[in-house]
């Protein structure tokens, strides 16, 4: 029986009249004990690991989170016991409660004792094995006697050297499982360890792992990522031929059958012989993953005959290849390892066939085998897939294609004339619209047709002709050329991607009907990471990400084409960082730097010899040359070798390898440099100043600008201060904004003399704080959000909300090792910085300051 005032702290914390959290409540099972861990932005971030024991949950704070890495002894503070029904509490704890801040819940299943738990919890040592969605195998809490007050005493989390063990530096759980898994199943079933092959499927019920569930009416398909090379451990993947054809979602519900497109287009209607052909295989209740595709004469399938078969009554002779089954009679099935999802496949295709409706087939070849057979044939390519892998709405690394050429959508924005005998048009115009939505032009297509594709595309460009130019200005696209509407897509294959972003060597394949314009960007090519890297490793898939947790975990994966050289040299001895350490934060926080190097001239500071050897202050690429880092037009700087940008994500994992910790960036951009687009003031302390005297001094400076109504945003520098950054409207000149910064400043210094200097000498500021102005001259530079610092603990420039700065230790509150608690977050404290730019006009009125 549980004990009745075993809640009673619990409930004394707490008014539940203020807070969303359960007074109590909550089934206890002794058979299937449940464990929950709740990430919890409170004053820090950290992570509630709760067991259910006696009719509580016995809990406690894990501020680093859980490591797969046995060497990782996290520490485990005791907090009070909840009650069970704690377990389904995500939300917001109102602000003025205890524990206020954001919680979801990151990891949730069932506990299992190796023994006695009851002697294991009186005597501080629990040993157990965790069924969780993240958390898997066999773990051990220990107490650790004599450092508390008895009962207070701080545990240890520990992972056991089992089959799921992993080396920190190859897997980390909380950066790479971010999110909330409150949608999944409350008892997931028990995971296979990495590399270990699922059990043969049963013949007959539903398979290990399948949930009772209703058929949902939607179903976001899993979508497979773009590589170069094949997987380094091809016997844990199944490889399907890649069909040149239309992705198609059937959802089958009492005998009745609809037909979907990848995004959500209801295609039922089209294609009237399929749905009677899978009526008439009398499917269970579910959802069928697919691919239409229209048989050749001369290839396997003809992507254009496809295209027209939908302008004509062909529609009939359509043949639908069946993959996947992620729902399948009133089971969810997504989190059954895809061998045993296919092997129920197979056999409902099989009972009652039907020539047009067939299952992809797994090849055993190798996987260069079978992509140069794909080819040869005039195949698209080769899909692989994880063998232990759960279906994911979403792009994933478990699925990957090999396309013989490379090969995707474009908009089409214009044509040429036809040349010679050729009718109808030349070459059309292609394009892909960037992160800004401009329509950017990527090159043209002039082979692939024939007369009546040729004849049908001129009727169509006629009818959404217009007079100018859908493309972002400067695209260099041809002369004499005509305009269209950018609203057709297309799908062209190609041989590579030129330097300035042109495609060559390309194939008109057909027009797409399914994929609608605005969302044709260009599409990645990811390079296989290396073979000790984790992605290599079978792992269950989380089943919701934030887009930008997805994007920052996927870009840990560190292109094949990067060598890091040293990888084990110590950087920073006071941390024990290393240059692999560095480069990997630098490739999880690639998504979120990038918007803030976007078109910035740069400097850089390099390390060769560690933070405590030389430093070179490098803004020319002189002998070194990086992939992504291109120069600048010489008339940005004259008199100078030519100025580096990053222009692409892969220039700034180029610039760590060669020893780059800090990247620094310009107030203005390369396409506008004469006028700057921001204006910075740094909070640069004197020495004798505390760090209260510092967050003081960045409120002071706020309120100044709000007074002048300039809107400021706020964040840490890495070092040893604060910036405060203001977007303007690009109205002024260099001179104009960094005199008038220059003005706010000696207005603060007149005004607080004794907290503030307008002159930047050491000596002139010992216990007062310089607010350094001349970060805003032209060719000065400020460094980067989300960049390192060559300082001892290797901190970080972060963006913060101004309601974090009274919480803020220092300018490094994180660092390049604690990185993983700010992640989340990312860029969203300046969600409104683009839409808060301003003009200076006024605020100089204001000030008083003649230009």
């Amino acid at each position: 029986m549980p004990d009745r005032n075993a809640l009673k702290t619990y409930r004394e914390k707490r008014n539940f009249d203020a807070t969303p959290e359960p007074a109590e409540g909550g089934e206890a099972d002794e058979g299937a004990r449940s464990f929950v861990v709740q990430k919890h932005w409170a004053t820090r971030l950290h992570y509630d690991f709760r067991l259910e024991l006696d009719g509580t949950m016995k809990s406690w704070a894990v501020p680093k989170g859980p490591s797969f890495d046995p060497n990782d002894k996290r520490m485990a503070m005791p907090t009070e016991d909840h009650p069970i029904a704690y377990n389904r509490f995500e939300g917001t704890i109102p602000a003025g409660n205890y524990g206020a801040g954001k919680v979801i819940i990151w990891d949730k299943g069932t506990w299992h004792p190796l023994e006695d738990p009851h002697k294991g919890w009186r005597d501080g040592k629990l040993k157990f094995e965790l069924r969780g969605h993240k958390l898997h195998g066999h773990w051990t809490l220990v107490r650790m006697k004599g450092r508390g007050n008895g009962r207070e005493d701080p545990w240890l989390l520990i992972k056991e050297r089992d089959t799921f063990a992993r080396p920190a530096t190859e897997f980390s759980v909380v950066d790479e499982m971010p999110d909330s898994v409150k949608a999944l199943a409350d008892q997931p079933q028990a995971a296979a360890a990495p590399g270990a092959r699922p059990a043969a499927p049963s013949a007959s019920g539903p398979p290990e792992g399948a949930r009772p569930a209703k058929l949902p009416k939607e179903l976001q398909p899993e979508l497979a990522v773009l590589v170069d090379e094949a997987p380094a451990a091809p016997q844990d993947w199944i490889f399907e031929i890649k069909f040149d054809g239309y992705r198609m979602l059937a959802r089958a519900e009492g005998g009745a059958i609809a037909l979907f497109t990848r995004n959500g287009n209801d295609w039922t209607s089209r294609m009237p012989g399929l749905v009677e052909a899978l009526r008439s295989m009398e499917l269970p209740d579910g959802w069928y993953d697919g691919e239409i595709i229209m048989p050749g004469e001369d290839v396997p399938a003809d992507f254009q005959a496809l295209q027209s078969a939908f302008d004509s009554a062909r529609t009939g002779q359509i043949v639908y290849y069946l993959f996947d089954l992620p729902y399948c009679a009133g089971h969810d099935l997504r989190e059954v390892p895809l061998l045993e999802r296919r092997a129920v496949l197979q056999r409902i295709v099989e009972r009652k066939p039907h020539p047009n409706v067939r299952f992809s087939a797994e090849f055993e070849a190798s996987p260069e085998d079978m992509l140069d057979s794909a080819c040869r044939l005039g195949l698209e390519g080769v899909i692989a897939k994880r063998r232990d892998s759960a279906y994911v709405g979403r792009r994933s690394s478990d699925w990957i294609k090999l396309k013989c050429k490379l090969r995707q959508e474009f908009v089409i924005g214009g044509f040429t004339d036809p040349k010679g005998s050729r009718t109808g048009v030349g070459s059309l115009l292609l394009g892909v619209h960037e992160d800004d939505g401009k329509l950017r032009y990527a090159g043209n297509v002039g082979t692939g047709f024939n007369e009546k594709t040729l004849a049908d595309l001129r009727g169509r460009f006629d009818a959404i002709a217009r007079a100018s130019s859908p493309f972002d200005a400067g695209s260099g696209t041809p002369r004499g050329a005509h305009w269209v509407k950018p609203e057709l897509v297309c799908e062209v294959s190609f041989g590579e991607w030129t330097r300035d972003g042109k495609i060559r060597h390309s194939v008109f394949h057909g027009l797409r009907g399914d994929k609608p314009a605005r969302q044709i960007g260009q599409e990645p090519v990811l390079h296989e990471p290396p073979p000790d890297h984790p992605a290599h490793k079978p792992r269950k898939a989380v089943k919701k990400a934030s887009a930008e947790a997805r994007e920052a975990a996927a870009s840990t994966t560190l292109p094949a084409t990067l060598r890091i050289s040293n990888p084990d040299r110590v950087i920073d001895p006071a941390s024990g960082l290393r240059k692999i350490d560095l480069v990997r934060y630098y490739a999880l926080v690639t998504p979120l730097m990038m918007p803030h190097l976007k078109d910035r001239p740069i400097a850089m500071v390099r390390a060769p010899d560690g933070i405590e050897g030389q430093l070179f202050f490098q803004k020319h690429l002189d002998r070194y040359r990086m992939a992504g880092v291109e120069s600048l037009d010489p008339a940005i700087f004259p008199g100078h070798p030519p100025m580096v940008y990053i222009a692409q994500p892969e220039g700034i994992l180029a610039a760590a390898q060669m020893n780059v910790i800090e990247i620094h960036t310009w107030n203005g951009v390369r396409t506008a440099i004469a006028k700057p687009d921001r204006m910075t003031f740094d909070i640069d302390p004197g020495e004798g100043v505390a760090w209260p005297q510092i967050q003081e001094a960045a409120q002071l400076v706020r309120t100044l600008l709000d007074e002048l109504q300039l809107p400021s945003f706020l964040k840490t520098s890495g070092g040893k201060g604060l910036h405060l950054v203001v977007p303007l409207k690009k109205q002024f000149d260099w001179d104009t904004v960094k005199d008038f910064s220059q003005a706010v400043v000696q207005h603060l210094a007149r005004t607080l003399p004794e907290r503030f200097v307008a002159k930047s000498g050491a000596k002139n500021r010992v216990g007062r704080i310089f607010i350094d102005y001349l970060r805003n001259g032209y060719g000065a530079t400020t460094v980067c959000a989300w960049s390192a610092r060559s300082r001892p603990g290797l901190g970080i420039s972060v963006p913060v909300r101004w309601d974090e700065l009274p919480a803020l230790k220092s300018g490094a509150h994180w660092t390049v090792g604690t990185a993983h608690n700010r992640l989340d977050q990312g860029n969203a404290p300046w969600a409104d910085y683009e839409g808060s730019r301003t003009s200076l006009a006024a605020a100089m009125k204001k000030l008083g300051f003649e230009r």
